[in-house]
């Protein structure tokens, strides 16, 4: 079982930027790709980006690339979401994910858990 807890979400100008941070419970974080999902009100969960379990390979949607930049640290249990140049259409509640399966990242029912969510707003 993993738990997953994030934080960093905020309200912020367009422009600006916002640091999303996931911790998990456990000692087996290495063993899990993590993922990074999105949902604004009134659509559907969307892909954000994901890691690999070593941290060498990652996805990103192309509304995002470029802009934000996943990362994880093994040894302190969490993935990492910097968001910078952040636009309104970004606005959401941000959520990790874990998988232990193989790396399919941009299948949100392929991910073994979730976190809570944060929600994060972008204003013009």
């Amino acid at each position: 079982q993993v738990q997953l807890v994030e934080s960093g979400g905020g309200l912020v100008q367009a422009g600006g930027s916002l640091r999303l941070s996931c911790a998990a419970s456990g000692r087996t974080f290495s063993s899990y790709h993590m993922g990074w999902f999105r949902q604004a009100p009134g659509k559907e969960r969307e892909f954000v980006a994901a890691i690999s379990r070593s941290g060498g390979i990652t996805d990103y949607a192309d509304s995002v690339k470029g802009r934000f930049t996943i990362s994880r640290d093994n040894a302190k249990n969490t993935v990492y979401l910097q968001m910078d140049s952040l636009k309104p259409e970004d606005t959401a509640i941000y959520y990790c994910a874990a998988k232990s399966a193989g790396w399919t990242p941009r299948e949100a029912g392929r991910y073994d858990y979730w976190g809570q969510g944060t929600q994060v707003t972008a204003s013009s």
